[in-house]
């Protein structure tokens, strides 16, 4: 009787969970791709252990790097993504929601919160950031907290209320502003400080050609984030999941590589604090990056 009842309603005992959708792309230039893929299939095992499978659908077993990350954190299906909190509080406004910040061991960071390295070349002679007025900047993009919005903040009280740069390249990617700035493309970028910490200790040849010159005011970390409607005792078992990852000695190289020392529950509202810096820039006479 119970077999055919589920078969009356179209559920069937033997089949599969559904699929659910993960990305953590915010952090995964190639050089750490292994890394990337250690960390995951640790962190997979917690989550699995703590019942988040059962609750979120069947987890991937592999991430699937082809898929642009903005569409992974908009599907359905998502059970863990990582943002830019820039973007969580505009484009993804009322459709995600943070679990937790990775806090990473920089010279960047405090805990959960952290800054943008602003770069220019080697052989530049501007002493300071206001030196540089009327240059060429380079960003990764134009939603990015650490490029952008960072930026803008550290600009906005030397612009004057007028344009800082005579033009804005964008590029796509953090290490590609790095490149741009290298190359004598541009003059100037915020890289956001633990994208720049990898480069400089996996790949010390792609931060070669530059030095910094400032940093931008601080704002709270990249989110692990899930959908708003998550369930808390979902949002819960990830979190438990989170703590016995790092307890986790089989992980313990996947998080040296990233300088990943701990989690940090930062409530969503302290994310208020990158409208904040684009209010104080827009007060200032100084809207837009340019």
């Amino acid at each position: 009787m119970t077999i055919a009842a589920a078969s009356d309603t179209g559920a069937s005992p033997l089949a599969a969970p559904a699929a659910a959708v993960v990305t953590l792309g915010m952090y995964d230039p190639p050089f750490l791709h292994a890394a990337q893929d250690a960390l995951w299939a640790a962190l997979r095992r917690a989550l699995v252990a703590e019942g988040v499978e059962a609750l979120a659908g069947r987890l991937p077993p592999t991430l699937d790097r082809a898929r642009p990350i903005g569409e992974a954190l908009v599907d359905p299906r998502l059970a863990l993504g990582h943002t830019c909190g820039y973007p969580l509080r505009t484009r993804y406004a009322g459709r995600l929601k943070p679990v937790a910040t990775p806090a990473y061991a920089t010279p960047y960071t405090e805990g959960g919160w952290h800054r943008s390295a602003i770069v220019v070349r080697v052989d530049e002679a501007a002493p300071d950031l206001a030196a540089l007025r009327g240059r060429v900047a380079a960003i990764n993009g134009t939603d990015s907290n650490s490029g952008m919005n960072l930026f803008r903040a550290a600009l906005a009280p030397l612009a004057g209320g007028r344009p800082f740069f005579s033009a804005v390249v964008e590029t796509g990617a953090h290490l590609a502003s790095v490149e741009a700035v290298a190359q004598g493309r541009a003059d100037v970028a915020a890289i956001d400080g633990v994208t720049f910490t990898l480069a400089a200790r996996h790949a010390p040849e792609r931060v070669a050609g530059v030095r910094v010159i400032a940093v931008t005011p601080a704002s709270p970390g990249l989110p692990l984030v899930v959908p708003v409607d998550t369930p808390e005792p979902q949002v819960a078992a990830i979190r438990r999941a989170l703590d016995a990852f790092l307890a986790d000695p089989a992980a313990a190289d996947a998080r040296a590589a990233f300088g990943l020392v701990g989690f940090e529950a930062i409530p969503e509202a302290a994310y208020d604090r990158v409208i904040e810096l684009e209010d104080a820039a827009i007060a200032a006479g100084y809207p837009r990056l340019a």
